[in-house]
């Protein structure tokens, strides 16, 4: 069933997603997702934010987009499209609302213009955040990579402050901890955080 602010103004469209979606509270800091599963079901966030994070074989991890109110993947959606298990590590920011989708009216509702214009814009909204991590990781050093992290992160959640550790940050960036805490420290000298006990404070983000 739908809640909160309606994302959709057609009322046959409305009609069908309250009667075959259904809703799901997530806990802060839960996974919904993790590659290698089945996809059965498109979430669209309702309420909180999920980081949205793609993972090879080997564990390696970047951090490519977040998701807000009434957002949903477009990996995820290429998934129930072409039948495929996830490729994507979805993450709770915070505590969060998600309306779930099954897989198979994904395609079914396509009939909707509405539907149709809203996957659609998924699509090239996520391409344009995809682009832009691209080019953070083949022309940017890595404070900047980092920084664009950390901003994200405090832009999901509506903070300045940050609650993350070293570890935390070297984990998704799949590298090693000191590393991390140099840069930071780096960053920090260059005025552009604030380093606490397992916080992190930006300046101008």
């Amino acid at each position: 069933m739908l809640v909160n602010k309606p994302i959709f103004s057609d009322p046959i469209l409305a009609d069908e997603i309250n009667r075959y979606g259904k809703t799901k509270s997530v806990k802060k800091d839960a996974v919904i997702m993790s590659p290698g599963d089945n996809v059965f079901f498109l979430p669209i966030v309702m309420q909180g934010v999920f980081r949205i994070i793609r993972q090879n074989a080997e564990g390696k991890e970047i951090f490519l987009y977040h998701l807000y109110h009434g957002q949903t993947c477009a990996i995820t959606v290429n998934c129930c499209l072409e039948h495929k298990k996830s490729s994507i590590k979805a993450i709770a920011e915070m505590d969060t609302e998600v309306l779930l989708i099954p897989g198979n009216m994904v395609d079914e509702w396509f009939r909707f213009p509405e539907w149709r214009n809203y996957i659609n814009s998924t699509f090239s909204k996520q391409f344009l955040e995809l682009i832009e991590v691209i080019d953070l990781i083949a022309f940017s050093n890595m404070d900047r990579q980092v920084l664009h992290y950390l901003q994200e992160r405090a832009k999901a959640t509506n903070v300045k402050v940050i609650s993350i550790t070293h570890q935390e940050i070297a984990d998704e960036f799949h590298t090693h901890r000191e590393a991390i805490s140099r840069l930071l420290r780096t960053m920090e000298q260059k005025n552009l955080v604030k380093l606490g006990r397992n916080t992190i404070e930006l300046f101008g983000s």
